[in-house]
């Protein structure tokens, strides 16, 4: 009989302990269930993955264009990196992570979808700050450290919690109109933006959308939450750079 809890890996990061753990809860069937914690708070749980799943989809299928190169700002436990592999169109993948042991987790398999991510060679896993990275100047740096410069046709991201619920203050600064656009140079035209929230609709985030991008639109995705018995939601915002 399996185990109903394991604490698979705890490391030190550069915003705290980072711990990955595996449980089963026998009344919601014979599964294992994911979770990873910073501290003593929840990051995320392979119970609830609609949206990020959501996020790669949404933000793709208005994506324009054939062998899409897209950058995953997040790796989480990897459903919004796997859902974009699902995508025929997607030539190239680098999945932006900031902290080392979330990488390790899935080079080493320690996570289900790490084999996924692995064994596609579309895909590559950089170890950096998403929100440095998409403020570099163009010249000189961006996402892909093999291509200062580089523009992208997509750029999904699943970091916070939300532009206010931030999992670190200092990136505040990023969900300003001055950053949302200095990230956009690093998108062709007519590229697309797309972001993940456990939040409602912020509007004053979807002004600065619009004061950088055209077609903004705030997605509904619901699922069902069986430890509260009812339904609930996260967003997804989808913006495409003008061009």
């Amino acid at each position: 009989m399996a185990r109903l809890f394991e604490q698979i890996d705890s490391q030190p990061s550069e915003i705290g302990e980072i711990t990955l753990r595996r449980r089963r809860i026998p009344a919601l069937g014979d599964r294992d269930i994911y979770e990873v914690k910073l501290g003593e708070e929840f990051l995320m749980s392979s119970m609830f993955v609609d949206a990020e799943v959501a996020l790669s989809d949404l933000g793709l299928n208005e994506t324009e264009g054939d062998n899409l190169s897209v950058v995953v700002g997040g790796l989480g436990l990897g459903y919004t990196a796997v859902a974009a592999l699902k995508h025929q169109r997607v030539a190239e993948l680098l999945i932006v992570e900031y902290l080392e042991p979330v990488i390790r987790w899935h080079q080493q398999e320690y996570v289900p979808l790490g084999k996924d991510i692995n064994a596609d060679p579309r895909s590559r896993y950089i170890h950096g700050s998403f929100f440095d990275l998409a403020n570099a100047e163009p010249e000189s740096g961006g996402f892909d450290p093999e291509a200062p410069g580089k523009q992208f046709d997509a750029i999904l991201l699943d970091i916070d919690h939300s532009p206010r619920a931030l999992l670190n203050a200092s990136n505040a600064s990023f969900y300003t109109t001055e950053n949302i656009s200095r990230m956009a140079r690093q998108l062709k035209p007519r590229g697309t933006f797309a972001m993940w929230s456990n939040e409602a609709e912020d509007n004053v985030f979807m002004d600065v959308l619009r004061e950088v991008f055209t077609d903004v639109e705030c997605h509904l995705v619901n699922f069902f939450n069986p430890f509260q018995n009812r339904e609930s939601f996260n967003t997804v915002y989808v913006a495409r750079k003008p061009g």
